[in-house]
């Protein structure tokens, strides 16, 4: 699980294989992630955008721009969080995602709260 906090915005990812949606013998490897974001500050914050950066095994980096996630954009007052699962496809059976969300304040002050690195694995892919 990868944990960042930027401005009071706590952001949680824990990733998983998923393999009903993967093809190995193709080479698709499918990945869900579920999202938990908190606000841990004193203002509010709403979430307006999502940029991910995306690496498989071979070095081949895909970016992700778009407005929310999964169709919303939450406004999280202190103390409130918002959950969502959502998933990658790569073309290795393990690389790595990393992002940010561009957040902003009810006086328009922007931010961007950044999402660690967490890893895209495969169950038994690095034995």
């Amino acid at each position: 699980m990868s944990t960042t906090i930027t401005e009071g915005i706590e952001i949680k990812v824990k990733p998983a294989y998923w393999p009903e949606r993967s093809a190995p013998e193709s080479g698709h490897f499918a990945f869900m992630y579920t999202v938990e974001i908190s606000n841990q500050g004193t203002q509010p914050a709403q979430l307006r955008s999502r940029h991910w950066v995306i690496t498989d095994a071979n070095g081949r980096v895909e970016e992700v721009r778009g407005e929310g996630v999964v169709g919303k954009q939450p406004r999280l007052a202190p103390g409130e969080r918002f959950e969502y699962t959502s998933w990658a496809m790569l073309r290795t059976p393990f690389g790595s995602m990393r992002g940010s969300y561009a957040m902003v304040r009810p006086n328009g002050q922007q931010f961007e709260a950044k999402i660690g690195e967490f890893a895209l694995t495969q169950p038994h892919a690095l034995h």
